[in-house]
């Protein structure tokens, strides 16, 4: 990597120095150099806002002035300027002590110019000092330019694993759930909860996607039984539970936090609050609360939609529904969130913010899912108040 001696005569030069026959000195040195850009000052207490405003290359700086010394100059400089720029100072001085200028080099400054000036000496050393910073921008643009290519190749491999994981979730379910879509809301729904249980925004993200592959284990349910159009006898309804660990054990042994928490929710989404739920009977807050979370909102849509086996409820019928499952199906706490958003109208808008999610998939700067824009308790749940309701994969059907 080379440097354009052209280039380095644009270079900004500001030189501090109580002295005016010495500032005339070095200006008419670095003019006759060609050095075009050069500001001169012998007020040092105004060196702190002409370097805000002139960002110079290099600064000529004289250590023994009145008002603020040239140590104390470094001294600003220091705060000022970022630890990995690179702002040269060269320090003008007549004093050649090593304390001096083991006191000025641990202050910051770069190289020393002694005083009286040696017209080539001044010029050569000023001319490195400009090369070195130059080179140091030059490999600061490069780094820039190969972080934005890593930032837009991380976002489109986020972008690919969003579109994989959505894939294999709309594979889980195609066969009773078409569209696809049961997922996508599951995961919308989930992640508003997390949200509203004031879970972090990382986290919440994660759920976004992770919810969608609450029911991958299907893959491996049979279609005589996914597929019957009439309730489940007790040994189908026990073929059709092992569709959580079946879930576990494809999404297991992963080293990403998103697949680590699709797992928990793939075995955790059918267990219930009062410890009578399934795959592991865990009861309280035994269960994750991802779990807990995507057990609410996959019984609340596949209570709203239709499936073969099922109709559909009217969307305060199956409010009331999630409400009554508070501390026996559900955790107490998330049917208060699930409730809050009901209240807020977030849940009614569910479907539209699905279909809004699906037309334009985004990702978030950091190259994970958007937790809310990136865009089914199954079998029956019986409560007091309403008896039996089909949702395939909860309970019995017979």
């Amino acid at each position: 990597m080379s440097v354009d001696p052209g280039a380095l005569r644009d270079s900004g030069i500001l030189v501090i120095d109580d002295e005016p026959t010495n500032l005339r000195m070095l200006e008419r040195i670095l003019a006759r150099a060609g050095y075009q850009n050069v500001h001169t000052e012998s007020d040092s207490r105004k060196v702190m806002d002409l370097f805000r405003e002139l960002r110079p290359d290099l600064l000529l700086l004289d250590l023994r002035m009145p008002h603020l010394d040239g140590f104390e100059v470094l001294a600003f400089l220091e705060e000022e300027v970022p630890a990995a720029a690179y702002h040269p100072v060269l320090v003008l001085t007549g004093d050649l002590s090593s304390e001096t200028r083991e006191r000025a080099l641990s202050a910051g400054a770069r190289d020393f110019i002694t005083k009286p000036f040696d017209v080539t000496e001044v010029l050569l050393r000023i001319r490195n000092l400009l090369e070195t910073r130059a080179l140091h921008v030059e490999l600061r643009h490069q780094n820039e330019s190969l972080e934005d290519r890593v930032r837009e190749r991380t976002r489109d491999l986020a972008q690919a694993q969003v579109e994989i994981l959505h894939r294999l979730a709309l594979a889980a379910e195609y066969r009773d759930d078409i569209t696809g879509h049961h997922a996508e809301r599951v995961g919308l729904l989930a992640a508003l909860i997390a949200e509203e249980l004031g879970v972090p925004e990382e986290d919440v993200r994660l759920l976004r996607r992770a919810a969608t592959l609450h029911d991958v284990g299907k893959i491996g349910v049979p279609d005589a039984i996914l597929m019957k159009p009439a309730p489940l006898n007790a040994q189908e309804f026990e073929l059709m539970k092992n569709h959580t660990e079946i879930g576990a054990r494809i999404l297991s042994g992963s080293r990403f936090p998103l697949l680590r928490m699709a797992q928990e929710v793939a075995w955790a989404h059918h267990e219930r609050w009062d410890g009578q739920g399934y795959a592991r009977g865990r009861a309280g807050e035994d269960i994750p609360l991802v779990g807990r979370i995507v057990a609410v909102a996959d019984v609340f849509d596949s209570l709203t939609h239709e499936r073969p086996y099922k109709r559909a409820f009217e969307f305060e019928e199956a409010v009331g529904i999630i409400e009554a499952g508070s501390d026996n199906h559900f955790d107490p706490q998330v049917v208060e969130a699930f409730l809050r958003l009901v209240e807020t109208g977030a849940v009614q808008r569910l479907d539209a913010m699905v279909e809004e999610s699906l037309e334009g998939r985004t990702v978030a700067d950091d190259g994970a899912p958007s937790p809310l824009v990136d865009v089914p308790l199954e079998g029956v749940v019986e409560f007091p108040s309403l008896g039996s309701v089909e949702s395939r994969g909860s309970a019995p059907e017979s």
